[in-house]
């Protein structure tokens, strides 16, 4: 974050108004939520709403002096807007079995349990997940920075994936584990991430450098 943008916000294109990004875990959103978004969007006429790729919420178009009262309106946390901030940006996930008819296990809730774990660390660059609760991926499991899809024996743990500008299918870590398995691994790969990674290294450029056998020896121990 510069200092030309204040807090929880993006400098737009024109060099004056900015947009906020309302943390949406999961890309679920309440009643209560979607209502006070809604209030927010008509109090300060905010020109733009656009779902994004993270099954996030962006509110475009504010002026610097609207941005401090809006997020009070909102009355959730300050989200994290800046792209390049080191931290989690988002975890997405699709239904799974919750209401899905091809869903095999709760990508819901695995990945409120992964964004609870991460949600307070910082990184050597930008950390997303992705959950899928089938092997179709409609989390995006393969081109996220850490991602789990469910099978019938159990969750795979996937790393090192990018959709960026130069994308990266993610590496298999291991497969067919329970739910407190995969996440112990996805944290001990952030956390090994954390470690040796360069500033502003993204994980995709990590595992290219360190090689996979080298990821899995430090945390799957072989």
């Amino acid at each position: 974050m510069s200092e030309m943008e204040p807090e929880g916000s993006i400098l737009q294109r024109d060099k004056k108004t900015f947009a906020i990004v309302p943390r949406t875990p999961l890309g679920m959103i309440s009643a209560e939520t979607l209502e006070s978004i809604a209030a927010v969007v008509r109090k300060y006429k905010i020109p733009i709403v656009k779902i994004t790729s993270g099954q996030r919420l962006a509110l475009v178009g504010l002026e610097r002096e609207q941005i401090e009262p809006a997020w009070q309106d909102l009355g959730i946390d300050i989200g994290h807007a800046h792209t390049s901030a080191l931290c989690l940006h988002y975890v997405q996930a699709c239904p799974g079995n919750s209401v899905c008819k091809f869903g095999l296990n709760d990508s819901l809730g695995l990945g409120a349990e992964v964004d609870t774990a991460l949600s307070s660390m910082t990184f050597p660059a930008k950390l997303k997940v992705g959950v899928s609760g089938c092997p179709m991926c409609c989390g995006e499991s393969f081109m996220r920075d850490v991602g789990l899809f469910a099978k019938s024996k159990g969750w795979t743990v996937v790393v090192g994936g990018n959709a960026g500008g130069r994308p990266r299918i993610g590496d298999i870590l291991a497969s067919d584990l329970d739910r407190a398995e995969a996440v112990a691994l996805s944290l001990k790969f952030v956390q090994y991430y954390q470690h040796e990674g360069k500033p502003r290294e993204r994980s995709a450029r990590f595992l290219q450098r360190v090689g996979l056998e080298a990821v899995k020896q430090a945390v799957c121990g072989g």
